[in-house]
């Protein structure tokens, strides 16, 4: 028979080289509070900006570069899914779409756009450890395309935050689809129009033949003369 012992609460245990290593590729709120990243003029529009472009879903991340006045110059937004958040796999991704869509600043001196990232995700809005994998990685990104590093907020199923700056509201609702407008009905279109029947007409030919000419009787002839002898002798 063996017996076990269970280490004291306050005794870590080891951890792999690996799992130290994507640790360390992980960016606390402190850390982000203290990266100067400057903060936004209006998260509310540019969040329901990029929630119309790209109708994200489920773990779908969406990264923008916004120029000096904070108008999104080029977007692009995909789905990144990990059992084990690490950064360098973050910053990979998010470096390949960034060269997908915008040639790089590496020659100026200072950066003069911002990268911003959208990540949707469930839960509640607080800090994760997928959030810091991908704070590190927007930050990593945005230093090796010439960029400067700019806020990371997080959209889950009923708002949306902007973490180290407190600022958040509710999730934008998708546009209404205009449904097809019903032609209007006339008022005689399901109505039957009336039978029109036509009487025959009589045949004139048939008519002709059984109607009676009557024709005019002759006078009566008396004796003695002309009907026309006897009214002159009566007048007399």
């Amino acid at each position: 028979m063996t017996f076990g012992f269970a280490p004291p609460p306050h005794v870590s245990l080891p951890v792999s080289a690996d799992s130290a290593a994507r640790l360390g590729r992980m960016l606390v709120p402190a850390e982000w509070a203290s990266a100067g990243i400057p903060v936004l003029r209006n998260p509310r529009e540019l969040v329901a900006d990029l929630h119309d472009r790209h109708r994200p879903g489920p773990s779908t991340a969406i990264i923008a570069v916004l120029d000096a006045h904070d108008r999104v110059t080029a977007s692009a937004s995909f789905t990144e899914f990990a059992a084990a958040p690490d950064g360098w796999e973050f910053r990979n991704a998010l470096l390949a779409h960034l060269r997908r869509v915008i040639p790089h600043d590496l020659r100026l001196r200072t950066p003069v756009r911002t990268a911003v990232l959208l990540y949707c995700r469930e839960g509640e809005p607080r800090w994760t450890e997928t959030d810091g994998a991908w704070m590190w990685g927007l930050r990593d990104a945005c230093t090796l395309h010439g960029l400067r590093c700019g806020a990371y907020i997080t959209l889950t199923p009923s708002r949306w935050q902007v973490l180290g700056e407190g600022r958040g509201g509710r999730r934008p609702r998708p546009p209404a689809t205009d449904l097809p407008v019903p032609e209007p009905r006339r008022p005689d279109a399901g109505r039957a129009e009336p039978r029109r029947t036509t009487a025959a007409r009589p045949d004139s030919s048939r008519t002709a033949a059984k109607a009676v000419v009557p024709q005019s009787r002759p006078l009566p002839r008396r004796a003695g003369g002309a009907p026309e002898a006897h009214r002159h002798t009566a007048a007399r």
